[in-house]
C-alpha cells in the first residue's frame, strides 16, 4: 500500500494571517472529495512572506512549492496535478532551489518550514539533539569553552559574547542558578524569534539546556511576549513532550543531571525586551531597568546567578555544540562569527526571513533577495536594528554587515531587523516618531530618558514647524542627544538619538536646515 502524500501547509502566524488554516481545510475537503490519500503536515514558514500561505507538495523528487494558495486556488491545483509537482501559475519549481533560499546559509533556521515543529521524530532526524548529547559527555567547562571559541555573541542587540556571560555564570557560587531567554521580541520589523518558536521550538529547548549543563543551572524560564500566542502554544506543548520523552527534566537524557523549562507571558512592555527589566518583570514587579552592578551574570533572577540570552543566541548553541566551534565560527567576517537571520519589512517588494553569515551588505538584502520597493519607487532610507537604529541613506548600503564596521558609521546590526521606505518618506517625521516611541515606552526610571525624550519631541516638533529659531533648536536637540546618550540607564534612552542624529545628519533637507550639517559627527 501507498504511502499517503505529503502536503506542507504553514502554521506560522504570518501564514494563518493570510488564511492558512481555511487552505488546510480547503485541501483535505478536495483530497477527501476526489478519494485521494493525503497527509496534511503544518509545518513553520520558509521565511518567503510575499508568497505566504506557501504551500508544499512532497514528491519523489523533492518537495514542489506553490504559493501564495487562497482556499478558492485548492480546486484548480488538484485538477492541475500539484501532487505529482504539476505546472501551474502558483509553482514556483522545487523548494531547495528557489533564489530566495538557495542563496541563504541556514544554520540556526536549518529545521523551519522543514519539519512538524512538535514531532520529536522529526526533529531527531534532521540533527536535533546532537548537540545536547555531546554536551552530556563534556565537563561544564568544556561547553563554556566551545561556545566562547565559536565567537558567538548575543544576537538580541548588544552582541555581547555569549561564552564570557556562561563563563561568569558557571565561576558564581551559588545553591541556585538560572537560565532565562529574552523571547520579548519587541523590535519593529522583527520576527526571527517568533518564526523560530513557532517553527522549531525544540531547537530553542536544546539550547537552553546545553546552557543549564553548562553553567548549573536546574531551571529555566522563556520570557515571551504577550502578543505571540502561537509561539507560547507550540512552546508549552513542545516542553510537555520533551518532558516526557525525558529531554527534559529531574534525569535529562538518563544521564542524572536535571534542567526543567517554564514558559511566562510578557506583561506587554517594549523595555522587558531590556534584560534586567525582563527579570524584574519575571519576578512579578513592574518592569523597570536595575542599575548595573550587579550583573544578572552574579545577581539575576530573585538574586541568583543567572544567563539570560535572546532566542537566537540559544538557539545557535546546539548546532555550535554538535559541529563543533571551528564550524560556527568559519562563518562571517573578523568578530562578528555565525550567521545572522536578516528580517526583510517595511517597502520592499519580497519581506521575509533571510538567514546568512555576517559580511554582505544591505544593499545585497535590499535588492538580490528583498527585490527592491514594493511601490516601484527609489528606496532612500533603511532603519536597521529596530526602532532605536539609525537610518541609513544609500551611501552606506554597501559597509559589510559586520558588528564592528557598523559601530564605526554610528550604526547597530541589533536583532537583524530592517524596514526599507522609498523616496516619499518623510525623515523628520521619522525621527519625530523615534523620540516618540522613546518618550511612550520610557520605564521613567531615569531622567535623561524620562524627561529627555519627551523635550526631543517638542524639540523636533518646533524644527519642523520652521521660524526664525531652527537653526538653535537643531543645536540643542543634538545636546539633548549627547546628554541621552552618556546619561541613560540603559540602551533604550541611550539608542533613542541614533535615528534621530542620523535622519538630521543625513535628510538635512527634510528638517529645513542646510546639507552642511549632514557632515557633522554622527551619534
Amino acid at each position: 500500500m501507498n504511502a499517503p502524500i505529503k502536503i506542507y501547509v504553514p502554521r506560522d502566524a504570518a501564514a494563518l494571517a493570510v488564511d492558512a488554516d481555511a487552505v488546510a481545510e480547503a485541501v483535505e475537503r478536495e483530497a477527501q472529495k476526489r478519494g485521494l490519500d493525503v497527509a496534511l503536515v503544518r509545518n513553520g514558514s520558509r521565511g518567503l512572506l510575499w508568497l505566504e500561505p506557501l504551500v508544499e507538495i512532497a514528491t519523489p523528487q523533492g518537495r514542489v512549492a506553490y504559493g501564495p494558495v487562497q482556499p478558492e486556488d485548492v480546486a484548480g491545483l488538484f485538477d492541475a496535478g500539484w501532487l505529482q509537482g504539476g505546472a501551474h501559475a502558483l509553482c514556483h519549481g522545487p523548494t531547495e532551489d528557489m533564489a530566495y533560499l538557495k542563496n541563504q546559509e541556514r544554520l540556526t533556521f536549518a529545521r523551519v518550514g522543514i519539519t512538524d515543529p512538535l514531532s520529536l521524530d522529526d526533529y531527531t532526524a534532521h540533527g536535533g539533539l546532537q548537540g545536547l548529547r555531546r554536551a552530556i559527555a563534556m565537563t561544564p567547562a568544556q561547553i563554556v569553552d566551545e561556545v566562547l571559541n565559536s565567537g558567538l555573541r548575543g544576537r538580541g542587540g548588544a552582541a555581547f559574547p555569549t561564552g564570557i556571560k556562561w563563563k561568569t555564570v558557571l565561576a558564581a557560587s551559588a545553591t541556585q542558578k538560572y537560565v532565562v531567554c529574552n523571547a520579548d521580541e519587541g523590535d519593529s520589523g522583527t520576527f526571527a524569534d517568533r518564526m523560530l518558536m513557532e517553527g522549531d521550538p525544540y531547537v530553542l529547548i536544546e539550547g537552553m539546556t546545553i546552557a543549564g549543563l553548562a553553567v548549573g543551572a536546574t531551571q529555566g524560564y522563556i520570557y515571551v511576549r504577550s502578543e505571540y500566542p502561537h509561539a507560547i502554544a507550540a512552546l508549552e506543548e513542545a516542553i510537555a513532550r520533551a518532558r516526557k520523552a525525558g529531554w527534559l527534566g529531574a534525569n535529562v537524557l538518563g544521564n542524572g543531571r536535571a534542567f526543567d523549562l517554564e514558559v511566562r507571558k510578557g506583561a506587554g512592555a517594549y523595555i522587558c525586551g531590556e534584560e534586567t527589566s525582563l527579570l524584574e518583570s519575571l519576578e512579578g514587579k513592574r518592569g523597570v531597568v536595575r542599575a548595573k552592578p550587579p550583573l544578572p551574570a552574579i545577581q539575576g533572577l530573585f538574586g541568583q546567578p543567572t544567563v539570560i540570552n535572546n532566542v537566537i543566541s540559544l538557539a545557535s548553541v546546539p548546532i555550535i555544540l554538535a559541529r563543533g566551534a571551528n564550524y560556527y565560527r568559519d562563518y562571517g567576517v573578523g568578530r562578528s562569527n555565525g550567521t545572522l537571520p536578516f528580517q526583510l519589512a517595511g517597502n520592499l517588494k519580497h519581506g521575509g526571513l533571510v538567514e546568512k553569515a555576517f559580511g554582505l551588505t544591505l544593499r545585497e538584502l535590499l535588492y538580490d533577495f528583498g527585490g527592491g520597493s514594493a511601490s516601484g519607487r527609489p528606496l532612500r532610507a533603511v532603519q536597521v536594528g529596530g526602532p532605536l537604529g539609525a537610518y541609513l541613506p544609500e551611501s552606506q548600503w554597501d559597509v559589510p554587515l559586520d558588528y564592528e564596521a557598523y559601530v564605526g558609521i554610528s550604526a547597530m546590526i541589533g536583532h537583524g531587523g530592517l524596514v526599507a521606505f522609498d523616496d516619499t518618506v518623510d525623515m523628520a517625521r521619522m525621527a519625530r516618531y523615534a523620540m516618540e516611541f522613546c518618550a511612550v515606552e520610557s520605564c521613567g526610571k531615569c531622567t535623561p530618558c524620562r524627561i529627555g525624550s519627551t523635550r526631543g519631541v517638542e524639540t523636533i516638533d518646533k524644527i519642523i514647524a520652521g521660524g526664525p529659531q531652527r537653526e538653535q533648536h537643531v543645536e540643542l536637540l543634538r545636546d539633548l542627544c549627547d546628554t541621552m546618550l552618556g546619561g541613560s540607564l540603559c540602551a533604550l534612552g541611550g539608542m533613542a538619538p541614533y535615528p534621530v542624529l542620523s535622519a538630521l545628519n543625513h535628510y538635512p533637507e527634510d528638517f529645513g536646515v542646510s546639507a552642511s550639517r549632514a557632515a557633522e559627527p554622527a551619534a
